[in-house]
């Protein structure tokens, strides 16, 4: 049974960078494409990054491009995303996910697995 757990959140000023990890328990772990996705308070949740299986293919959302980045280390199950430049904007619970769709999957649909989330709380 595939689990993930995500861990890095916290509170943090405007302009600050934070690096969420997420890792993965169970098998095949480079077979599945891993995406983040985050919900602000009040809103729908979101597609943010999305990383291939061997990761030499990544997409980010247009509102993070240039700021966040994502990375993932098969060797250790885990999947990251590099946060920079932070913004109140990008306050909310971030959520990592895993997915056997090919073709960097960008909707909550294409993804079976899903973490708990970390909350990200930026101020400015």
């Amino acid at each position: 049974q595939v689990q993930l757990v995500e861990s890095g959140g916290g509170k943090v000023q405007a302009g600050a960078s934070l690096n969420l990890s997420c890792v993965f328990s169970g098998n095949a772990f480079n077979t599945y494409f891993m995406g983040w996705f985050r919900q602000a308070p009040g809103k729908e949740r979101t597609f943010v990054a999305v990383i291939s299986w061997g990761a030499d293919s990544t997409l980010v959302a247009d509102s993070v491009k240039g700021r966040f980045t994502i990375s993932r280390d098969n060797a250790r199950k885990s999947v990251y995303l590099q946060m920079n430049s932070l913004k109140p904007e990008d306050t909310a619970v971030y959520y990592c996910a895993a997915s056997r769709y090919v073709g960097l999957p960008r909707t909550e649909s294409s993804y079976g697995v899903w973490g708990q989330g970390t909350q990200v709380t930026v101020s400015s």
